[in-house]
């Protein structure tokens, strides 16, 4: 299908709750669907944060339970953050490839490069029924929580689209983003790190353009252009906006996974 062919809408679903570990994802994102009068489509996407993923799986991890190991301790010095969350950026990654204060680069383990392990701060509450460690002299409660990304987002978003698929009967797409930086550019983005049934890349090569030239080398990250679009609605700090329903994708649905997405390392000009 052509992307002119077709508009591209996303719709951000307002009504979810706060996620806690064991959460039924699926069927809280159809009640959300039900009350924005949205009937899911064949062809219809769910774009999703990992923070929620996470949340429902039960990544959430006290500092307070871990003992920094001696090359975590290290990395700690010279990167001059907390050696315990140092421990956990190397027990999430394959490999550290930049280390400067404040920020450590990585390979994480399930393939990408990325900040700090993908390790989350921000908007990191307690569990449920769980007091927050206040670990500043002042009291004003500093979380010793933080969240890491989801075992295998793969995984999850082929879980959460087999539920929906079956109470909708409609062929859908499901996607888990995060947000990532990028070589050269300033800011982070929105990033696809697990998906199923809708295509990470789409390749062109061997079609012509527009002046009958034939492609040789385009291939098309549908996926990440998707997730920085749904981004864009579900914002990056306290929006509250975790699930954007999208209809309109421009390329057909298909089977496929985050591992079309990452550069061969022999073809890694930026390490």
């Amino acid at each position: 299908m052509s992307p002119q062919m077709t508009s591209l809408i996303l719709r951000p679903l307002p009504s979810i709750p706060v996620i806690q570990q064991g959460d039924d994802l699926a069927s809280i994102i159809l009640e959300a669907c039900q009350i924005k009068k949205i009937h899911l489509k064949d062809g219809d996407i769910l774009v999703i944060t990992s923070k929620i993923i996470s949340k429902a799986e039960g990544r959430l991890v006290n500092l307070m339970d871990i003992t920094a190991s001696d090359e975590a301790k290290a990395l700690a010095t010279r990167s001059g953050k907390d050696p315990r969350l140092a421990d956990l950026i190397l027990k999430e990654s394959r490999v550290v490839l930049r280390v400067r204060p404040g920020t450590v680069i990585v390979e994480h383990r399930l393939g990408f490069i990325c900040a700090n392990a993908g390790i989350d701060h921000s908007n990191i509450a307690p569990p449920s029924g769980i007091q927050s460690h206040l670990s500043n002299k002042s009291g004003r409660g500093v979380s010793e929580w933080v969240l890491l990304l989801p075992v295998n987002p793969d995984r999850s978003a082929a879980g959460i689209r087999t539920k929906l698929e079956a109470a909708t009967q409609k062929h859908l797409g499901v996607m888990i983003v995060d947000s990532h930086g990028r070589a050269w550019r300033l800011g982070v983005v929105g990033t696809c790190i697990g998906l199923s049934g809708l295509p990470a890349i789409v390749d062109k090569r061997g079609q012509k353009d527009l002046v009958g030239y034939t492609l040789q080398i385009t291939l098309i990250a549908a996926a990440d252009e998707l997730a920085g679009a749904a981004s864009l609605v579900m914002g990056q700090a306290d929006e509250g906006t975790p699930v954007v329903h999208v209809r309109g994708f421009p390329y057909s649905l298909r089977e496929g996974s985050f591992s079309e997405l990452p550069r061969p390392i022999d073809e890694d000009m930026f390490r």
